[in-house]
């Protein structure tokens, strides 16, 4: 199992759009997570996927083609305090 934080960086004022879109597509596979957030980055998705390749695919033809997502930031878990 692979886990990982998607940051994203979003057009002005779409990082709920983000979010929502990802909360109602509850098909997508993988999203554990979709939060909309202040700072650096828009919007934080929690991934949990089965392998590399499926976090690859996700990525890339799933997240990176919504619309008004701008550029993304993949923080992948390498050792986790949970369990």
């Amino acid at each position: 199992m692979v886990k990982a934080y998607v940051l994203v960086s979003a057009k002005p004022g779409t990082s709920e759009d983000i979010v929502r879109f990802l909360k109602e597509a509850s098909a997508i596979k993988g999203v554990v997570a979709a939060d909309s957030v202040f700072g650096r980055y828009d919007a934080i998705i929690t991934l949990e996927v089965e392998d590399l390749r499926t976090l690859s695919q996700v990525l890339y033809k799933v997240i990176e083609k919504i619309p008004n997502v701008v550029r993304t930031e993949t923080c992948i878990v390498m050792f986790s305090g949970n369990g």
